[in-house]
């Protein structure tokens, strides 16, 4: 079942053979860097990694973005293939049999949408037949927050082939429950931490063409309805922050036009930085570093990356109270919490502004930043997989 015996941490650990399916190089956004950041954490740990990633992940049609890939070389540490069509079912019954056949020790998915439920589903059921391989998932969302007829069965094919998984809110737990009975433990979203370092807050605004004399705030990520950035420009519209700018930095997957009327409806054309495109990695941390602090005004939510971006340069942040964002925010530590309409948004923002409230924020990251990393994501996931022995 397992290999040598490994030397980690003071602990005797057998070593594992591994393999991460999922989004990962050439593929864009959080989910691979998620992907690849916990490959790289067990291969720290001595264990053989290998990814299995897409060859097709979405079909053009129903990807709302512009790209789907990034034009930087692939990292050369790790070892990544491009296995998986998400629409053909004759792959997935090819990768299943050949995961059959490799015999892993773990096969490690991540879940966050219905679609991906056919695919993973056919493939961890055929992966599990050898007796020996686990597969193990950590779950982002369990109900999307963009529904559809499909959504209930598509979870109960995928959720009942798997044999384990690690939450990371509360309200991801208490969904997962009503399809499963399979071992499942908690570990919170860990920190980003591939975003390089802050930079002064000046130089963050010269490489962003923004005036430094200007303060900011953020909304930073791909613009989807259930964000809330409608609310966000209403409560704006309502505060006037004074002395502040809104960034709003990400692609859009909704109506781009909505959303620039409504810009234009309420005044904002001069307080709003629009800056609607995709922001590639080596971008991020100009964002984080020329902002006061980051807004999620989101209406749903499990839990957000983006917050994880946020604690790596220990920028304050307003959420919204839903879903899991209270338990990575706590309210008065890390940031505001407020109710997800324009008017609680609107007093957010002006209680942020309060003399000494951003500096009391930002003194409370140190100790919060300890609850987020990815060795303890890790030990989860390997805690999840010996229970299911």
């Amino acid at each position: 079942m397992y290999g040598r015996l490994l030397f980690v941490y003071g602990k005797y650990l057998f070593k594992m053979k591994i393999v991460v399916l999922g989004p990962a190089h050439p593929y864009r956004g959080g989910l691979a860097s998620i992907m690849e950041t916990m490959a790289r954490e067990y291969m720290r740990r001595g264990h053989e990694v290998a990814i299995y990633t897409f060859r097709v992940q979405y079909p053009s049609l129903l990807f709302p973005g512009k790209s789907q890939y990034v034009g930087t070389p692939a990292p050369d540490d790790l070892r990544i293939e491009r296995v998986v069509n998400t629409v053909n079912p004759l792959n997935w019954i090819a990768v299943g049999r050949r995961l059959r056949r490799e015999r892993p020790d773990m096969v490690l998915m991540k879940y966050w949408t219905p679609f991906m439920a056919p695919c993973f589903g056919a493939i961890a059921r055929i992966a599990r037949g050898n007796g020996v391989t686990r597969v193990i998932c950590q779950i982002d969302n369990v109900e999307p927050h963009e529904h559809h007829i499909v959504d209930r069965p598509f979870n109960r094919y995928f959720l009942g082939a798997v044999d384990g998984f690690v939450y990371m809110s509360e309200q991801v737990h208490g969904e997962l429950k009503a399809y499963t009975s399979a071992p499942m433990l908690f570990s919170p979203h860990p920190m980003f931490e591939n975003f390089g370092e802050a930079v002064d807050r000046a130089e963050a605004c010269r490489r962003l063409g923004l005036d430094p004399d200007i303060r900011y705030m953020l909304f930073f990520g791909l613009i989807r309805d259930y964000k809330g950035l409608d609310l966000l420009l209403r409560a704006w519209a309502s505060a006037r922050p004074e002395g502040y700018r809104l960034i709003v930095a990400g692609e859009f997957y909704a109506s781009r036009e909505k959303y620039v009327s409504l810009i234009d409806e309420s005044g904002l054309r001069d307080e709003v930085a629009l800056h609607d495109r995709f922001i590639p990695d080596e971008e991020v941390r100009y964002y984080f570093s020329a902002a006061d602090c980051l807004v999620l005004p989101y209406r749903s939510a499990t839990q957000s990356g983006v917050t994880q971006i946020a604690y790596n340069f220990s920028l304050p942040m307003i959420v919204t109270d839903v879903g899991g964002l209270p338990e990575i925010v706590p309210d008065g530590r890390t940031g505001l919490v407020c109710a997800p309409t324009a008017e609680g948004i609107a007093d957010a923002l002006r209680r942020v502004r309060e003399v000494g409230t951003l500096r009391r924020l930002r003194d409370n990251f140190a100790e919060e930043r300890k609850r987020f990393s990815w060795g303890a994501m890790c030990d989860r996931l390997t805690e999840v997989l010996e229970m299911t022995r």
